[in-house]
């Protein structure tokens, strides 16, 4: 909310320099002269920053897309702001109220219909033979698949990692389910990370 506020404060000073500038220069014979003024030049450069910024809020993993929305509402923020400083306050408050609601009636909707989430976990065991079995078991029990497994043995510590990606719906509480993992014997340690970034 805080970076919402400041870019569409932001976008609002820089129409208004916009639209200042070219009355301190109105005096200026422009038609005979190289001075150039076109209000919508530093409103314009506003909106392409915007794709740097939108882009550092996207965060793309394997098989998952987040940041989206929020590069969205930047852009969107900005506009507003730029509306604001040009003095067209109605259309930028109609605008924010069905963006508002948007969001909120999708939000709903998103709760209705899970989707598929991506997550990497990682387990270590220690003087067990094969828990490869018994951890298919368990998170078939959770009804979440297993796309790939990573295997890597330590010989002098006799110390075995996996490393799990998996597949589920989002209504799924990884609680539980690492609850589960950690009654199995031999488990030194867990790590669970949700939308692994490459």
């Amino acid at each position: 909310l805080r970076t919402f506020i400041l870019v569409s404060v932001g976008a609002c000073l820089m129409m208004m320099l916009s639209l200042e500038m070219e009355k301190i220069h109105r005096h200026l014979a422009v038609d005979q002269s190289v001075v150039r003024l076109d209000p919508a030049r530093i409103a314009s450069y506003a909106i392409a920053s915007m794709g740097f910024l939108g882009a550092g809020a996207i965060i793309t993993g394997k098989g998952s897309v987040r940041g989206l929305t929020t590069a969205a509402g930047l852009w969107l923020v900005t506009g507003l702001g730029l509306a604001i400083g040009a003095g067209y306050l109605l259309p930028a408050l109609f605008a924010a109220g069905i963006s508002i609601i948007i969001l909120y009636v999708l939000r709903l909707i998103k709760k209705v219909f899970a989707h598929d989430l991506f997550t990497m976990l990682t387990l270590k065991y220690h003087g067990v033979e094969d828990p490869l079995d018994q951890i298919r078991q368990i998170l078939k029990q959770h009804r979440i698949g297993i796309q790939f497994i990573n295997y890597t043995l330590e010989p002098p510590s006799n110390l075995m990692t996996y490393r799990l990606r998996l597949q589920s719906k989002d209504t799924i509480i990884f609680k539980q389910v690492i609850h589960s993992l950690s009654e199995t014997e031999g488990l030194q340690e867990v790590d669970f990370q949700e939308g692994e970034v490459p």
